[in-house]
């Protein structure tokens, strides 16, 4: 694996993600990851998770499918209860066959969230309810002494690089699918990207290392959120057409 293409927070935008797909085919890569959050959301859940299984990929699972599989009815929110509602027993039973972290290789470990749990951020804090990059040592609590030479994680939405000061190399390749929202764990906040793009990552080895590369991608975002606004989701579809929860 010379080069591996990261994909995460795909929340059922089957759209999207053929535009990453599309690109990346562009691009090429040795090796496809996706870090979780692949089909929660008010967009297409059966069709994204139909796609995702055909695939030659490596992919782990994140807080969204956990939540689907056993969190009750009532206690599900509405991305997790529409995706939940949509998918068939082959698309749960795949679910839960998706481990929840995976060591890639001998330098490369993967977390949907982070390795204290599927619902920390690896990388931010929240304050003044918006998400923040997070100082070194704050990172550095979290990882629950691992120290593997790069870390790939998802969950915050937010393309992120960031090399410790002992070393580590953490790449968030942003999300595929869901360019804002709104959140009340641990406490309520706001995550905005600023704009609709598909976002994933590319990592490459060269002689000089591990070398990160950030993508953004174009795709039709507002018949994305046409669809959000069709399942009553109009917060969700503001973010598809703008990367902004409000404007």
């Amino acid at each position: 694996m010379s080069k591996i293409a990261f994909l995460s927070d795909i929340h059922g935008n089957i759209l999207a993600l053929e535009a990453v797909v599309a690109d990346l085919s562009r691009r090429g890569a040795d090796t496809v990851v996706t870090l979780g959050d692949l089909v929660s959301g008010p967009l297409w859940p059966k069709e994204t998770a139909e796609y995702l299984m055909k695939q030659n990929w490596v992919q782990i699972a994140g807080n969204h499918e956990r939540q689907i599989l056993t969190m009750p009815d009532d206690k599900k929110g509405p991305s997790d209860r529409y995706a939940d509602q949509m998918l068939n027993e082959e698309q749960h039973d795949w679910l839960r066959s998706l481990p929840t972290s995976l060591e890639l290789s001998d330098e490369i470990t993967l977390y949907h969230g982070s390795p204290c749990d599927d619902l920390t951020y690896l990388l931010e804090v929240i304050e003044n309810g918006r998400v923040q990059l997070a100082r070194p040592d704050v990172i550095t609590s979290r990882l629950n002494g691992l120290n593997p030479p790069v870390l790939a994680c998802g969950h915050s939405h937010t393309q992120r690089v960031v090399r410790l000061p002992e070393g580590m190399l953490i790449i968030n390749p942003g999300s595929v699918g869901m360019p804002a929202y709104t959140d009340d764990g641990p406490h309520p906040h706001v995550l905005e990207t600023g704009s609709p793009h598909a976002r994933y990552a590319i990592l490459e080895k060269t002689a000089a290392g591990w070398v990160p590369e950030l993508v953004s991608v174009e795709y039709d975002h507002e018949q994305a959120a046409r669809q959000a606004d069709r399942n009553n989701r109009l917060e969700l579809a503001m973010g598809l057409r703008t990367g902004y929860v409000t404007l």
